[in-house]
């Protein structure tokens, strides 16, 4: 077992079968394939599953994927290390984030990535995830980050799961809706919803049989949010869209009991065999900025801790 083999390992996971990830790492498919016999041999045990549609990882390979994901990860900064400082060149690295992450996610990479890629133009892009996962594959992007949703294999893109973030119900204060909301009564509000985060939610509602009542679809979340704060509609929206709270107080953030109503954020980039040294960095900035905002509350219901500021160049 070397650190090639872990790394076309993760490279079909992520890939989701064997000719996906041969493309994508440029590997002769039957030269992969022996690679992973090969490995599974000398860890006796079977790692991946393969199905007509793809590969699954069994038990021991999802143990296998965890670890590998930590090597690599460490090798990677032991080579910069080794390296030392490099002479600054002058390149670009181009971020996507959806229209509910760029208000609360991108300030802070920004100012971060001022401060830690000198030389380096960031350049952000906004769209929905299917749009961001299009532009990936084409390579107008270099990384994204999405939401679970509407990834599917075969598509050459490694995701790596970032936080869990709720949907929560928001109210003008005037409609004196409690703290918490049982899931049916979501029938009997009208709301305004993106298509992107309906089709999310009407996912986790179908078990239990409940519709939602969507007035419109509109997808642009700033529009609903005026639409909202104005005090004629509802919507169901990740709590971070509006936080901080409006300082005029016009606005309830209901929890929704009975179901989890949630998006799993998750960072995206193209399965390739040579990283940039701006690309990998970034996604440290990026996981370092959303732990801040975590811990400041921007992705909870609990209160939010204020105007913290971003880190300073």
């Amino acid at each position: 077992m070397n650190l090639r083999t872990l790394k076309y390992f993760v490279a079909i996971v992520d890939a989701g079968s064997l000719t996906a990830a041969a493309e994508a790492i440029a590997i002769a498919q039957p030269a992969l394939s022996r690679q992973m016999h090969d490995l599974e041999r000398d860890l006796g045990a079977q790692l991946l599953l393969r199905t007509p549609r793809g590969v699954r990882m069994t038990k021991a390979g999802a143990a296998l994927y965890e670890s590998a994901q930590r090597m690599l990860a460490e090798a990677q900064k032991v080579r910069k290390h080794l390296e030392g400082p490099q002479p600054a060149v002058e390149s670009s690295v181009v971020l996507g984030a959806s229209p509910t992450l760029s208000r609360v996610l991108v300030p802070g990479v920004f100012e971060r990535c001022q401060r830690s890629l000198a030389g380096v133009k960031l350049t952000v892009r906004e769209a929905f995830t299917p749009m961001l996962l299009e532009w990936l594959e084409k390579g107008l992007i270099d990384m994204a980050i999405i939401t679970s949703s509407g990834i599917g294999s075969g598509r050459g893109i490694a995701t790596q799961p970032l936080l869990g973030e709720p949907f929560v119900l928001v109210t003008q204060k005037s409609r004196q809706m409690s703290a918490i909301v049982p899931v049916t009564r979501l029938p009997r509000i009208p709301l305004l919803m993106t298509t992107l985060h309906r089709s999310i939610i009407e996912h986790d509602l179908m078990p239990l049989g409940i519709h939602l009542n969507v007035h419109s679809e509109i997808d642009s979340v700033d529009t609903i949010r005026e639409l909202v704060m104005q005090g004629h509609w509802s919507t169901l929206m990740p709590v971070s869209v509006f936080k901080p709270a409006d300082p005029q107080g016009r606005i309830v953030l209901s929890e929704v009991s009975g179901v989890q109503l949630n998006r799993q954020l998750m960072m995206a980039t193209r399965i390739e065999r040579n990283e940039t040294a701006a690309i990998s960095v970034l996604k440290d900035l990026v996981q370092a900025e959303l732990v801040r905002l975590t811990r400041r509350g921007m992705f909870s219901l609990g209160n939010f801790a204020g105007a913290e500021p971003a880190p300073s160049r």
